[in-house]
């Protein structure tokens, strides 16, 4: 566990620019973005014992994020 924030502009440092321009000309890939960032936060705050979670929550979660990560990734790729 590394306890650190998956941001997605960690994620995708070279897609920056693509990502600042689909949140605010596709409204289904700043939906994504922002679901990616709540959930991204709540395993963090999980990871962390800030608010702790049951591990088979914790491993849903993680599970949930790299699957909106990957669309996320497919969209950045179709850009």
């Amino acid at each position: 566990m590394s306890h650190t924030p998956h941001e997605l502009h960690e994620e995708f440092p070279a897609d920056a620019d693509k990502i600042h321009a689909l949140k605010t000309s596709n409204a289904h890939f700043a939906r994504l973005a922002d679901e990616y960032h709540e959930l991204n936060r709540g395993v963090h705050r999980a990871e962390t014992g800030i608010e702790p979670v049951d591990g088979m929550v914790e491993t849903e979660m993680r599970k949930k994020r790299a699957h909106l990560k990957d669309e996320i990734a497919r969209m950045l790729a179709g850009a």
